[in-house]
């Protein structure tokens, strides 16, 4: 069975509290297909806090 990475940025205008539901939607049908989620930062607050864009390498990671 092929395995999905699946990139979260934790509630970045929707809010955390979305992003975290839809995860649990996702571990319930954990049988159906294998994935990993990669947790990236890169959300409005981290901007705030860094002045920091998602960088190339991040950018090469998700295509």
């Amino acid at each position: 069975m092929k395995t999905y990475n699946i990139g979260v940025i934790g509630g970045d205008g929707i809010g955390p509290e979305v992003v975290c539901e839809g995860l649990k939607v996702l571990r319930a049908v954990k049988n159906r297909f294998d994935y990993n989620f990669v947790e990236y930062p890169y959300g409005s607050e981290h901007y705030i806090k860094t002045k920091e864009l998602v960088p190339d390498r991040v950018i090469e990671e998700w295509r």
